[in-house]
């Protein structure tokens, strides 16, 4: 019971942070996701030049832009998550505090997630709604978003432990935002984000298959779209390389705590 309540009073207090400085969660958060998704659909729209019949690997103009207006979805609700103020705290020695809190850094920063996700599920909803209203959208077979919807919320708690494995190297680096930008990079191109996978050479994306990548993004959008995808498979690989990624956070925390000093402090 006293850790709920622990768990709740966090969350509450995150919160309550990240709905004070709206701003600064909007340049962050909301931004990129937005902005990105506006030139993907200005990029696409000139590329089918109002032909409502070219296609397109397979995809017609209307299709493209439901596939980028489900991406935007996925992005906000699955990849908003980042390890800024985890690595801030690492090279500033705050994480000392946390050595003697009955509340440690991992819990601290999950519960935090938790209370990001809350916020990121009623924006992703009214975006989902608006797109709906614009007609990128047509939210016909409600049981195909929810599934698609479901797999993006674990998606997001793949990101978030990736995030945070990225946020430890600042035990051993001045600056992650390098190491984020690059990993955003790659995994946007790779997922499917930015180019449906059936543009991309077929020995590519079966090799893609056993990588995270492709369940990022691509899979949980055609989720969302209707189409028929194994569920086990995605859940299977994405939860294979969860498991080395919270290891590999295991481990990293391990050596980073034996070379911290609190020297920000």
């Amino acid at each position: 019971m006293k850790d709920l309540i622990k768990w709740w009073a966090t969350i509450k207090i995150s919160w309550i942070k990240q709905t004070t400085y709206r701003l600064n969660f909007l340049l962050l958060v909301l931004a990129p996701a937005l902005v990105s998704y506006f030139i993907k659909y200005s990029l696409w729209s000139s590329i089918y030049d109002g032909d409502q019949n070219k296609l397109v690997a397979g995809y017609t103009l209307k299709t493209m832009l439901a596939y980028q207006s489900f991406g935007l979805i996925v992005a906000l609700l699955g990849q908003g998550s980042n390890s800024m103020n985890l690595s801030e705290e690492i090279r500033r020695g705050k994480i000392s505090t946390y050595l003697i809190y009955p509340f440690n850094f991992w819990e601290y920063h999950t519960a935090s997630f938790l209370a990001f996700q809350g916020i990121q599920i009623f924006i992703s909803f009214v975006t989902l709604v608006l797109l709906g209203f614009a007609g990128l959208v047509n939210i016909i077979n409600f049981h195909a978003l929810l599934i698609g919807i479901i797999f993006t919320l674990y998606v997001s708690i793949f990101w978030f432990a990736l995030q945070y494995l990225i946020g430890l190297a600042a035990f051993w680096l001045e600056e992650t935002w390098m190491i984020r930008v690059i990993m955003m990079i790659i995994s946007s191109f790779l997922s499917g984000a930015y180019l449906p996978l059936e543009i991309f050479p077929t020995k590519l994306v079966a090799i893609l298959e056993y990588t995270p990548f492709p369940y990022l993004s691509y899979y949980p959008i055609r989720l969302m779209m209707g189409e028929d995808l194994s569920i086990i498979k995605g859940i299977s690989i994405l939860s294979s390389w969860l498991v080395i990624i919270l290891f590999l956070n295991h481990l990293t925390w391990k050596k980073g705590m034996r070379l911290y000093t609190a020297a920000g402090m």
